[in-house]
This record gives structure tokens, sequence and C-alpha cells, in this order.
């Protein structure tokens, strides 16, 4: 079983219609005090995804980290608030005992599932003009956090400084925070919305380039809106998937910063939008 496959492992408690079911976290994602965000996401969309109610693909999913989970299980609990003809709005909540045993809850989430009809349709995301994957070194060397390990990167622009002398970036300011890259996971594995969910979290901290230090920062909340279909995703296979990210605004300890993930074939698979945390 694929690395990202064996995180996902959910096991029902009671009935599946419940929605009630735990997993582990895994060391295999494990980021600098907990998994990393991306493999969080993807196991709450997850809980959604194998609840026997749910009704048609991903649109929407938004999560809200309140606490890194430890090493160890978990419960999940999925529950469908409202379904409509065409769509479908859930709550997604994480939690795991204290030391005196008490649950205590670590990630909120809420998705909206929906069925998807044949309109017109259009996209005004271009995907940017960059080399192709294979004309791109991949990033080397030993990899400081276990997750990292698990993707295949290869930077076409807004790599990880080389000097971390708190200098800030020359760039203009709608490139100065830009990074494109070539992602896929290792090993290769076929794209699906899980898969989609964590990619929308691959990219670093924005602030570390746009002042190039290295300040503590994590995501408090991110929402990524898939825009791919089931057969578009099948299409893309396991191929590498071109992803793009950039802060918008820096204030008073906290940024955001967007992201967009194209396929090879120049489909926009997903965006997503994040608030993120950061020590100045």
């Amino acid at each position: 079983m694929h690395d990202f496959d064996q995180a996902l492992q959910l096991t029902p408690v009671g009935s599946a219609a419940d929605g009630v079911s735990t997993g582990t976290s895994s060391q295999r994602y494990w980021n600098m005090v907990g998994p990393f965000g991306g493999a969080t996401a993807a196991v709450m969309l997850q809980a959604v995804l194998q609840h026997p109610a749910c009704l048609g693909e991903p649109i929407a999913l938004t999560v809200n980290f309140a606490v890194a989970p430890a090493l160890g299980a978990y419960t999940l609990t999925a529950r469908a608030a409202k379904t409509n003809r065409s769509t479908q709005h859930w709550t997604v909540e994480m939690t795991q005992p204290d030391a005196e045993g008490v649950p205590q809850v670590l990630t909120t989430a809420t998705a909206v599932t929906a069925v998807r009809r044949e309109t017109w349709g259009a996209s005004d995301s271009p995907m940017p003009e960059v080399p192709h994957a294979q004309e791109v070194e991949a990033l080397k060397g030993p990899m400081p956090l276990d997750w990292l390990r698990r993707y295949e990167m290869r930077p076409v622009a807004g790599a990880v400084p080389k000097e971390w002398d708190g200098a800030e970036n020359p760039l203009p300011p709608e490139q100065a925070s830009l990074s494109r890259l070539w992602v896929r996971d290792v090993p290769p594995r076929p794209l699906d919305y899980a898969g989609l969910a964590a990619l929308a979290d691959v990219f670093y901290p924005r602030v570390w380039l746009r002042r190039a230090i290295m300040v503590p920062a994590g995501t408090v909340s991110i929402t990524t809106y898939f825009h791919a279909s089931a057969a578009q995703l099948a299409a893309t296979g396991d191929s590498f998937v071109l992803g793009q990210a950039r802060g918008q605004a820096f204030r008073n300890g906290f940024f955001d910063q967007t992201a967009q993930l194209w396929n090879p074939a120049g489909t926009l698979l997903a965006t997503s939008h994040q608030i993120v945390y950061y020590k100045a």
C-alpha cells in the first residue's frame, strides 16, 4: 500500500452511517510538531468521501488547524449537515484524548460535495508557460522533514532561499513571494481528491521567500476549491502537477497565500487560499 493511502486508512466505529471512524497519525508525513497539514486535510476529506451517504464529488474543503495531532490514534466524526438536490454540506471534527483521557478537538473542517453537470465552462487562470517537469532539476540532498520525502519537487521559480540573510526579496511585489514547482507523490500515485487536497498545502511559508528569514509559521485555515472532475483526475494519472503559490498581505503576525494546481495538459485542477500565522 502506498504511504499516502496508508495514512488515509480509517476504521468505522459502529455503523458506517454514523460517520465516526478512527485513524492513526502517520510518522511518514510528519512535519515539525505534527503531521504535514496537507495530510491532515486529506484525511478530513477522506472521512466525507468514505461515508455511505456522500453525494457526488467534493467541490470545496475548509480545514481549521487548532492543535497539531500527536503520534497515535485519533477519532473523526463526519456529519452531513444538509443535503440538497445537487449539493451536500458536511462538518468534520478530529479529536484525540488528553493525558486524562478527555477528548480534545484538534481540527475542524467543512466540506461541500456536489453532483457535477455538463455546462458551459472556461478557465480564466491559464497555466503559466514553464519548462516541462522532465526539464527541471529535482530537489536533492537530505530532506529535514519526513513529509518532504513523500514528494518529488522540481522548483521552477521561487525555491527556498539559499541564504537566510533577512533581506527582502528585490523582485516586484507581484513576484516577491511567488513560487512555481512541479510536484508528485513518491512513489508516483494516481491523483485523486484526497491527494489533491494534500498538494494544495505543499508550499513552504511565503514569508520565508519574502524576507529570507526562517521564522516560525503554520497554517491556521486553508480552503481548497476542486475544479476537476473525477474523469479529469483520472486523465492526470500519476503525472506531475504544476503548483503555484503567492502571498498577498503580511501583517500583524498573519499572512494569506493563494495557490493553483494544473495538470500537464493545462487543466486547472484546484485553487486554494489559506491564512498563516508567523512570528516576526
